[in-house]
């Protein structure tokens, strides 16, 4: 895995709207440096692999844009529903939020995942792009819809806006408890369509992409779901596989996302 080049899948809708316009990617662990548990192409700073075998993994994604190192732009993700704007050049800062926008060419938008749901975002009329880190925490809390509402501050139209939604963890394999069912249901009652019976008592199946999905076209935008379970998926980093396995640590892949200079 760690000498494959890097494959990242791409999104029909996304690839239909920007055209050569936008370039994007969703990123598997093919082509990395990491070793061991991090094998492949991890990118995650907050993890406790090599320093120096990180950045050369950031290095490459950068690369594959066209791009240098230093126009990777991501954020310290905390599952907040806040955005991040960048409006020029960007300086390297990753401040705490869960999502960024811009409409500046040439940075490469990036969200880390590795169970949790990563949104990248085209208006290719307008020439703004957005990238979303859509846990069950930031995808209640509307980390989404706040990414839309940054984009329109900078130009772009909801009716414009297409969005799709990378590899996250399944409904088939994200079983939770009946506290988190209750806390998604008292909020709105609607929520109830979005768990399944586990086949252990008290617990239940939660489809994160189906929410998030849903909360997008709610939100007035078309989007899609690539349908691709990092849980089931080993091309994928997976938090809850690595619970599951009692493994110590995990990577994060990422989707990122770049208006043509």
């Amino acid at each position: 895995m760690t000498h494959d080049a890097l494959s990242p899948v791409l999104s029909p809708l996304l690839e239909a709207a920007g055209g050569s316009a936008i370039r994007h990617g969703y990123f598997s662990r093919a082509g990395g440096v990491s070793q061991g548990l991090y094998a492949g192409l991890n990118v995650g700073l907050g993890s406790a692999d090599d320093r120096a075998r990180v950045l050369e993994n950031r290095a490459r994604v950068a690369r594959w844009f066209g791009a240098a190192p230093e126009a990777l732009a991501t954020v310290h993700q905390v599952h907040s529903p806040d955005v991040f704007t960048l409006s020029g050049a960007y300086d390297g800062t990753r401040p705490a939020a869960d999502a960024l926008v811009t409409a500046t060419p040439g940075i490469v938008l990036g969200v880390l995942s590795a169970d949790c749901g990563p949104v990248l975002f085209v208006d290719p009329e307008a020439g703004v792009i957005g990238a979303a880190h859509a846990g069950w925490k930031g995808a209640l809390g509307g980390v989404l819809e706040n990414a839309i509402e940054a984009m329109e501050a900078l130009g772009a139209a909801r009716s414009r806006i297409r969005a799709c939604l990378g590899p996250s963890i399944s409904g088939r394999h994200y079983e939770v408890g009946s506290e988190f069912v209750a806390r998604f249901v008292g909020t709105n009652p609607d929520h109830a369509g979005f768990f399944r019976p586990s086949p252990r008592e008290g617990h239940a199946m939660f489809d994160l992409p189906g929410l998030s999905i849903a909360r997008l076209t709610a939100a007035g935008v078309e989007a899609e779901n690539l349908d691709i379970c990092t849980y089931a998926d080993e091309s994928y980093f997976s938090y809850r596989r690595t619970t599951h396995r009692a493994e110590p640590d995990y990577g994060r892949q990422i989707s990122a996302i770049m208006i043509r200079d």
